[in-house]
């Protein structure tokens, strides 16, 4: 298998970590049980979770459901992955799932937090990976994102590839056009390509939970913004939504019986396939 080592770039964007300011991805990474955190991350994460103590839970079971859906798309035959808002890499990434069903599939990261880019790269540096690269871009700027030399050079955009969104939407609020987005990026892909979609909902959150969450990323490097079923099913429109549908995270297509309460997990999971 072909590998890239240690490479990536930068689209447009110094590198600042900026530790002083949690950041979502370093947050996620320690709901998850990473290190790869700073203390203002760690804080913040402290204070969500305060306000809904199935955070921790919710980001495990968004890992398991992003894990599942890559490995079935992977299974379908699709070996190119477009992953964008990564976060920082733990076990069980998408070139990791995708792999042990397809060893010569080609993943391309993109995350916008210089760490992500940093750790993601050392990852990359093991042997007996198949071709990766990590790119530091926006999701906001869906257009640099396809025109980076990392995607034209892995990715053949003329195949089906899959676009996997893994809760990172719910960090665009609607002035950002989530939808607008998420269309330029479906649009440059061939048909038959697929969508892997993870959303955060405030659906079964109390009002004053709802809002002591959001309060916390409002103070972050970027908003939370839980959006409804039905906002999140609008996000598939002219797609062919496969089975089950649109469900919490742990309730499509689960390995073993989902625990009590998965109906009630604060975050929603889709594939699509773009006709």
């Amino acid at each position: 298998m072909d590998q890239q080592d240690g490479w990536g770039t930068d689209v447009g964007q110094s590198v600042d970590l900026r530790p002083e300011v949690p950041h979502p991805a370093r947050m996620y990474d320690y709901y998850l049980g990473g290190k790869d955190n700073f203390p203002a991350d760690r804080e913040a994460a402290e204070r969500a979770l305060a306000a809904n103590p199935e955070f921790r839970s919710t980001a495990r079971a968004n890992r398991g459901f992003l894990q599942r859906a890559v490995r079935h798309v992977a299974g379908l035959g699709i070996d190119q992955f477009l992953d964008i808002g990564t976060g920082i890499p733990s076990a069980g990434n998408t070139h990791e799932s995708a792999q042990a069903v397809l060893p010569h599939a080609t993943v391309v990261y993109v995350d916008n937090d210089p760490i992500v880019l940093t750790h993601a790269r050392a990852l990359m540096a093991g042997t007996g990976l198949g071709r990766t690269a990590v790119l530091r871009a926006d999701l906001r700027d869906p257009t640099a994102v396809l025109a980076a030399p990392e995607v034209a050079e892995l990715l053949d955009l003329d195949r089906p590839v899959a676009l996997v969104l893994g809760a990172v939407l719910h960090f665009l609020p609607d002035e950002d056009e989530p939808a607008r987005v998420l269309r330029t990026l479906l649009d440059a892909l061939a048909p038959g390509s697929h969508l892997i979609l993870s959303h955060g909902t405030a659906d079964f959150l109390p009002a004053e939970v709802r809002d002591r969450v959001t309060g916390v990323y409002d103070r972050a490097t970027a908003p939370l913004v839980g959006r409804s079923r039905a906002e999140v099913r609008a996000f598939l429109d002219g797609l062919e939504i496969l089975e089950p549908g649109v469900v919490t995270v742990p309730l499509w297509r689960p390995d073993a019986e989902p625990a009590a309460g998965a109906d009630r997990v604060s975050m929603y999971g889709a594939v699509a396939r773009r006709p």
